[in-house]
């Protein structure tokens, strides 16, 4: 790291952020377990296969259309213990509030966080609460770990091969393009609105798939982008990406375009990136358009053996590009 001061990019999901994590937090704690940098830690008691996470939410506003920071939470840390093959079973709740922070507030989220659980079927156990001076921090901010349990034969192979598919389970940027909008007072003719979303029953229909299907991450800080240069870093295979396949919204390309902004690096709260065998791509599709939470999945690339290590998208103008990691903070063009 050059910078000998943490900067606000260093949380953006992007390249700041992975060099942190691999210079400083990972030759610090340096185990095993951690050193996969998966979205969970997998370990094994007894005959019982769990997977632990962690994550911590500080959303502005707190309060936006499709959700607030206690359904973000929730969601956040049920998506990653499924996308590891887990069955979410137990969150912890920590929750830091500013002084004069609204009660009622509090109520609503606290509120949304019950039934966001009730949803995902998993359980708030433990937790804890901090209050700080006025001025300390943004409102309030939110920390949930969970705890998920592997079923038994459920095994990702995690080896990305060339031609494998990528498919995503819907639209692209949703959440991103609706929190800045909010945050900006940005109003469109249609309204923006969050796809924050518990995704574990989406993701258990996949399981009689699990054998072919290589890795699965939810695509938040850093967006589709960031995700898939994580997929193929260091690996000898890279992943085309193709333009023409990309699902967006209408109002997320129209504001996005407006203010110079890749909804490829958007943040995404209720969206899932597979990697399959090109065997099983149509019949997982099949099975992610009978639920809910996915009946606009896709496959927007495949992996390939030219470019190793490297994301290239393939415009809708016949040219080639490739997309990097997330490098600092995206802001609007001014010029």
């Amino acid at each position: 790291m050059k910078a000998d001061r943490i900067l606000l990019s260093h949380g953006s999901g992007g390249r700041l952020s992975h060099q942190l994590i691999k210079d400083l937090l990972v030759p610090t704690f340096d185990n095993p377990l951690l050193n996969r940098l998966d979205d969970g830690a997998i370990f094994q008691t007894n005959a019982t296969r769990l997977v632990m996470t962690t994550d911590s939410y500080v959303v502005d506003p707190i309060f936006f259309p499709g959700g607030d920071i206690g359904k973000l939470a929730v969601s956040g840390t049920v998506n990653d213990l499924a996308v590891m093959g887990a069955t979410p079973r137990y969150l912890s709740l920590g929750l830091l509030i500013e002084e004069g922070f609204l009660l009622e507030d509090l109520r609503r989220i606290l509120d949304s966080i019950r039934k966001t659980c009730q949803q995902a079927g998993v359980e708030i156990v433990t937790g804890d609460t901090k209050v700080v001076p006025r001025g300390s921090l943004d409102k309030i901010f939110i920390n949930t770990s969970g705890v998920g349990e592997i079923p038994e034969g459920l095994e990702l192979s995690g080896r990305i091969q060339p031609g494998d598919r990528i498919i995503i389970n819907g639209t692209i940027g949703d959440h991103g393009t609706t929190i800045l909008a909010q945050r900006e007072g940005l109003n469109m003719d249609t309204p923006l609105q969050s796809d924050c979303a518990p995704l574990n029953d989406l993701i258990a229909s996949l399981r009689p798939f699990a054998g072919e299907i290589r890795l699965m991450r939810d695509p938040t800080r850093g967006g589709v982008a960031t995700t898939l240069n994580e997929f193929v870093e260091g690996a000898p295979v890279g992943i085309d990406l193709y333009e023409e396949k990309l699902p967006f919204r209408q109002e997320v390309r129209a504001l996005c375009e407006i203010l110079g902004i890749d909804p490829l690096f958007l943040a995404n709260e209720g969206k899932v990136i597979l990697v399959v065998s090109a065997r099983i791509s149509e019949q997982v599709l099949a099975t992610l358009r009978e639920q809910p939470l996915g009946q606009e999945a896709t496959v927007i690339g495949e992996v390939t053996a030219d470019h190793p290590g490297r994301v290239v998208l393939e415009t809708n103008l016949g040219t080639r590009r490739i997309l990097d990691m997330l490098t600092g903070e995206q802001l609007p063009r001014i010029c």
